[in-house]
């Protein structure tokens, strides 16, 4: 497991606003998980169908402070952005 990372909640949203439609289901093939365990992840929360990730949001400037357990789903996020060439 990867040691814990932090971005802002703004660059969290950016990150998964610009994810190409599908990643959500690739992400969650890829991790043998739900859709929306991923969407989750991203800030949503419906946990009658997806799992909590280990996410941790404090309020705060840009929207606040969001901190990982593990960032393997950002990673994934990110390089599936790569791919796109799409700037994040």
């Amino acid at each position: 497991m990867d040691i814990a990372h932090t971005i802002t909640f703004n660059e969290l949203r950016r990150i998964k606003d610009a994810l190409p439609h599908g990643s959500m289901q690739r992400i969650a093939d890829l991790l043998n998980t739900t859709p929306e365990t991923i969407r989750n992840y991203f800030g949503g929360n419906n946990f009658e169908a997806g799992k909590s990730n280990g996410i941790h949001f404090e309020q705060g400037p840009n929207g606040g402070v969001v901190s990982f357990d593990d960032p393997t789903i950002l990673h994934l996020a990110q390089k599936i952005l790569e791919e796109s060439g799409i700037k994040h």
